[in-house]
């Protein structure tokens, strides 16, 4: 067979060497060169009609040499096809997602392209094969390596689906302003999760393995592999609720217990990650975030603001009166104060200050702006405060002596 093998190679070498030999004989001669040119040509042609007649003699593991050229001009052929069909396919259907108004297919055609392509790489190479005489044993490998293979390469289409569908998906749903974007990619990584574990035990069976043989034959290990799996599973469905729940999004400012508070970065099949105020990365695992009472401050429609303004013992009741609508008056005409609820009263005598209390919500829930409305809202107080007469009251004690105690303190 090796013989026959070195012999084919040796002859295809030869009709190389022959063709481009013939090339240069029909370069453009002189009249006096034509018969020569005529002869080298008849000569030529005569010597690759008898290569090709010995090419058919050929036996090589009980295939002929014809067969062995009809399967290596099928595999040449498989490229031009595959260039052919790809060419029509782009041109033809490109052209009629151009003419719609969706944006799906303009991104699914040619992220099909890859998969298309592959796909008669296969089919093709397997047609090749079909032109060949093998054994019984090598048509069933063969036959279930082609199922294995055109699995295979449909399931990288359905994956190349999901990804532009997730795609399309987080475009069309940040257009309408919806929370549900967030979790699209976690979704997709679900979807390709379990299209890859089913083409797996797909392919498996098409190779004649049984899974569930395989699994039981495990033994002990797959005991082992699945206690270890144990915690990954409570993982997923973690992230599972919180898809279901949506308790938080990317970018929320949550509180997770005391130790967890900072902003969503990333939602993962496994865990979640969290930004905190320190600027470290916290890791959490799905499953507790499905067991844990979360707070989400970004949730707030509004932010409030509750706290006390202690001025003098020396204010008078009617400076108290005309402070306490002093203060009112200007929540009122603030611009990032939430007009549904004010709230300003004088409700307590403190050790050491009259007790007015301020309760009001900013219009905005960011952190940065609520903060300047508060540091804009406590000027215009102590601006009132000093307009009135009075004076922010601070912790003080008055010691009265009586005169025996202090002809004592005298001695």
């Amino acid at each position: 067979m090796y013989k026959n093998l070195g012999r084919l190679a040796l002859l295809i070498s030869s009709l190389a060497f022959s063709l481009r030999s013939w090339g240069q004989e029909m370069a453009p001669v002189s009249e006096g060169e034509a018969p020569s040119a005529q002869q080298t040509f008849s000569d030529l042609r005569q010597e690759a009609i008898e290569e090709l007649s010995q090419l058919t003699d050929l036996d090589l593991g009980g295939n002929s040499g014809l067969r062995l050229v009809t399967f290596f001009v099928f595999l040449l052929a498989t490229f031009v096809v595959r260039k052919i069909i790809l060419g029509i396919y782009n041109r033809w259907f490109l052209a009629f997602a151009r003419r719609t108004s969706w944006t799906f297919d303009d991104k699914l055609i040619p992220a099909m392209t890859g998969p298309l392509g592959a796909m008669v790489y296969v089919v093709g190479f397997f047609i090749s094969l079909s032109v060949l005489s093998l054994t019984d044993g090598v048509d069933v490998v063969l036959l279930r390596i082609f199922q294995a293979s055109t699995m295979t390469v449909l399931f990288w289409g359905l994956l190349r689906a999901v990804d532009v569908m997730a795609e399309v998906l987080v475009d069309v749903t940040k257009e309408r302003d919806m929370g549900v974007y967030h979790f699209i990619p976690l979704i997709k990584k679900t979807a390709r999760v379990f299209l890859i574990v089913i083409a797996a035990v797909l392919v498996v069976q098409n190779l004649g393995y049984s899974v569930g043989s395989l699994l039981a034959g495990m033994g002990i290990g797959g005991l082992a592999i699945a206690l270890a799996a144990q915690e990954s599973l409570a993982n997923f469905f973690g992230s599972v609720s919180i898809v279901a729940d949506r308790p938080f999004k990317v970018g929320d400012w949550i509180q997770v217990g005391s130790k967890v508070d900072g902003d969503v970065e990333e939602i993962g099949l496994r865990s979640t990650k969290v930004r905190t105020w320190s600027k470290s990365l916290m890791t959490i695992p799905n499953k507790v975030l499905a067991n844990e009472m979360i707070e989400n401050w970004s949730r707030m429609p509004k932010r409030r603001v509750k706290q006390y303004i202690g001025v003098t013992y020396s204010t008078s009741p009617e400076n108290m009166e005309g402070l306490v609508e002093d203060i009112r008056l200007l929540l009122r005409e603030d611009e990032g104060v939430n007009q549904e609820f004010i709230l300003v009263n004088f409700t307590d005598f403190g050790e050491s200050a009259l007790q007015i209390l301020v309760y009001y919500f900013t219009s905005t829930t960011a952190w940065l702006a609520h903060m300047d409305i508060r540091q804009r809202i406590n000027l215009k107080i102590m601006k009132a405060v000093e307009r009135r007469g009075s004076s922010i009251a601070f912790p003080t004690r008055t010691v009265h002596l009586e005169a025996s105690s202090s002809a004592n303190l005298g001695d």
